[in-house]
């Protein structure tokens, strides 16, 4: 399965450079100087990673393929992917890729069905999951008292909802 770490958007200046909307926790590692990073559509990488410097809080990398800014231009919108094989093990119980929690099947305490997992919202202070619920979303805070287990292997997760979550 793939996984975005980056979008690459606009040009930024004459020589190739691009300005790279990051979606990973580790840039330093994602984006170091010589890692070759697949692409969507494929046809547009494999991409080698130059240089990577930040402008206003803006990543701008250079890639080794990338020459002008034409060439840069052409390559707008394109998606940064890795292959979540390629990914580390996490040690820590306690920790979880987005891809590993989104599809996992949601019960409540008693062992009913509650719904799916559909994203990880990260946010400032705890993140959150956005459960399909019935017809909509239920919005659920990523936090122990609230959500105490979460089986891998079984792809589910138990929460205990405070009172009132279900009923927004």
């Amino acid at each position: 399965m793939e996984l975005v770490i980056g979008r690459i958007g606009k040009a930024h200046g004459i020589r190739g450079e691009l300005t790279v909307g990051m979606r990973t926790d580790e840039p330093e590692e994602r984006f170091a100087p010589g890692t070759q990073i697949a692409t969507d559509p494929a046809e547009n990488g494999p991409l080698t990673v130059e240089s990577v410097r930040f402008v206003g809080g803006k990543a701008v990398v250079a890639f080794e393929e990338v020459a002008d800014r034409n060439a840069a231009e052409a390559l707008r919108g394109t998606m940064l992917v890795i292959d979540t094989a390629d990914l580390p093990e996490i040690d820590d119980e306690d920790e979880f890729y987005d891809h590993e929690l989104v599809g996992m099947n949601v019960t409540l305490l008693d062992g009913s069905t509650l719904g799916t997992v559909t994203d990880v919202v990260h946010g400032p202070g705890a993140d959150t999951l956005a459960i399909e619920y019935g017809d909509r979303e239920l919005l659920v805070p990523f936090v122990r008292a609230i959500v105490p287990t979460i089986d891998r292997a079984r792809r589910t997760m138990v929460i205990v909802p405070p009172d009132g979550l279900l009923e927004l």
